[in-house]
């Protein structure tokens, strides 16, 4: 403690980010800070401590600091290096749920709405989330049956008019796509799908019921049930309405709840004074106050600037609201308020989030702990059961896969603290031979991995422990790399499949765990993750090459046109499939080309006449 006392006593009184490490060097926390001098001692001299707080302390061997030219600007720099780092004792949101969005890109001419479950900041409007039984499939039918926008996102030309598909001569779609439809017009209705998502369904419910009279009317009485049925999900989405609610008022109501060790927030959506649903999440209290918990997990939740409503409302005060609120007009242009429930409606809203969190609280605790269990705890009693050099915080897992040879890829999945981290799983083309040799797989990409550690270390840090799917051969390859590029400070372990056998680097006996044991079910997790990565990888390059061979010396069926056909049928099979009308419905398809297809596809044996 002396060196750190001693570092304390240097610390200056400016505003900045202060870094907290563990004995091994890994980042553990990273914290803001006004006063950086009053607010790190406050770990080590402060009196009574949660026991959370007192795991993280007991756990720093060492910090370091940045200083920042004022306080909104280590808000930004923590949140920039949090998500770098994803420490272990900050909140790093888990949701309970991913749930569906609308989403519209209005820079395009004629834009379509599209499902999504990720908010990426692209420029496009998103509205949602969707639950509590409203269906965002049927929802997106219902605009398009009432608006005719285009339910495609096929590219459009202005120089190159398509044919128009079924949706037209449905009188389900304007055909922008074959110059039916001028932009003005069309964006009228998108403006009016717009304004519809943002609340207003009186206009939109209008349309549905003339629609649904004149279908009747006019005997078309299944067309008039899907009016009627499009009619009953507005029915959904108007019970979501709060009454006693502004209906401009677009706002979150956060709540957190916490029991010492493990905490819980929940999130109310309104939009337009319109309930559209709630989200939950849990981790560890982090070592946070109510007030600070709640300050850095709206921080953490709107980090990418997507979807921030006009309003923030805290069932409890938040620590730097208003700091808060200068962040986000100043990194993403939008004004937010955050503001505390007191009274009325908004304190209504705020008991209600807090019922939620207590509740997800009480049912996720048990979760949590076997999560902990099965990831955190599993990684500290690996690096005990085999002796390894360091705590397995990022392991990375590499398998093969191949048929004969052809078309050999190589997966690379990471695990954080024995969590799948998707964003960092990496995938590798075998260049380097012909024929299948596992083994030489396995070094040609350990070798580009190592060489990417020394030129892009951002995007391919240090890993802790790699992981190789096979048994002593597979292990011995991989070591050879290991000695011929002098690695150092990364263990290596291998795991064999039948007998689920652990092999090590020098011992000719493998290492045996209880099928029961948390250390070898996440083993396998990671083990079966790259097996499952490296054969999607296998079967879309696969896919591509079947589809080149089968339709080579298809006249005028070159690269672009390929590419076309597998864009909109997925695979070689959906284009076996397909009839000549749906082929044609592929840009630069027409019905010549379409017949050729078919024909080529019937020698190959692979349609009947």
């Amino acid at each position: 403690m002396s060196v750190i006392e001693d570092k304390i006593k240097l610390l200056p009184t400016n505003p900045g980010v202060y870094v907290m490490l563990d004995k091994d060097g890994q980042i553990i926390y990273v914290g803001k800070a006004k006063n950086l001098k009053n607010r790190v001692r406050q770990y080590f001299f402060n009196g009574v401590k949660t026991d959370k707080v007192m795991a993280m302390v007991n756990n720093i061997a060492d910090f370091y600091y940045i200083i920042a030219p004022s306080e909104i600007d280590a808000l930004s720099l923590e949140n920039n290096l949090i998500k770098k780092h994803k420490p272990r004792y900050n909140i790093l949101l888990k949701d309970d749920k991913t749930y569906p969005y609308l989403k519209i890109s209005l820079k395009d001419d004629f834009p379509t709405f599209s499902v999504t479950r990720k908010i990426k900041k692209d420029g496009a409007k998103y509205f949602g989330p969707y639950m509590g039984g409203i269906s965002v499939s049927g929802l997106l039918d219902t605009l398009n049956l009432i608006y005719l926008l285009r339910p495609c996102d096929k590219p459009l030309k202005k120089d190159k008019k398509l044919k128009p598909c079924l949706n037209y001569h449905l009188g389900r779609c304007l055909a922008p796509c074959a110059g039916f439809a001028e932009r003005e017009e069309y964006m009228k209705r998108v403006s009016a799908a717009v304004d519809f998502l943002s609340g207003n369904i009186a206009a939109a419910e209008k349309i549905l019921k003339d629609k649904m009279l004149a279908a009747a009317e006019n005997e078309e009485f299944e067309l008039a049930l899907k009016y009627k049925e499009s009619l009953a999900g507005l029915d959904k989405l108007k019970l979501k309405r709060i009454t006693a609610l502004n209906r401009f008022l677009n706002a979150d109501v956060v709540a957190y709840r916490n029991n010492g060790i493990y905490s819980a927030v929940n999130m109310l959506f309104v939009r337009n004074g319109r309930m559209s649903g709630s989200k939950n999440f849990s981790f560890e209290s982090a070592a946070l106050s109510a007030s600070d918990a709640l300050g850095e997990f709206i921080l953490r939740y709107y980090r990418e600037g997507s979807d921030i409503p006009e309003q923030i409302i805290a069932a409890e005060e938040v620590k730097d609201a208003e700091l808060l609120s200068e962040y986000f007009r100043r990194t993403f242009g939008k004004s937010v308020s955050v503001v505390t429930a007191k009274q009325g409606v908004r304190r209504q809203l705020a008991d209600m989030a807090e019922v939620n969190a207590e509740e997800h609280l009480s049912t996720a605790v048990d979760k949590i702990k076997h999560k902990d269990d099965m990831t955190v705890s599993a990684c500290r009693a690996l690096k005990e059961k085999l002796g390894l050099s360091n705590y397995p915080r990022r392991m990375e897992c590499y398998d093969i896969s191949n048929i004969s040879g052809v078309d050999k890829v190589g997966s690379m999945v990471v695990f954080i603290d024995g969590e799948a981290d998707r964003n960092e799983y990496r995938r590798f083309k075998i260049k380097t031979f012909e024929g299948a040799d596992d083994f030489r797989s396995l070094q040609e990409v350990l070798k580009r991995r190592f060489a990417r550690m020394e030129t892009d270390a951002e995007k391919f840090p240090k890993p802790d422990l790699i992981i190789i799917d096979g048994g002593k051969g597979q292990l011995s390859s991989v070591k050879e790399v290991f000695d011929a590029e002098r690695i150092e400070g990364i263990d290596l372990i291998s795991l064999a499949k039948r007998e689920e056998e652990i092999f090590l680097p020098g011992n000719s006996r493998p290492v045996v765990l209880d099928k029961s044991d948390y250390c070898l079910k996440m083993l396998q997790r990671i083990r079966d993750e790259a097996h499952r990565f490296a054969i999607t990888y296998h079967r879309t390059l696969r896919g591509k090459r079947s589809l080149s061979s089968v339709l080579d010396g298809v006249e005028g069926l070159g690269k672009v046109k390929k590419h076309a056909l597998m864009e909109k049928f997925k695979d070689l099979g959906g284009i076996i499939s397909a009839t000549e009308q749906e082929l044609t419905e592929v840009e630069g398809i027409g019905k010549v080309q379409a017949g050729r297809i078919i024909k080529k596809l019937t020698q190959e044996g692979l349609r009947q006449e």
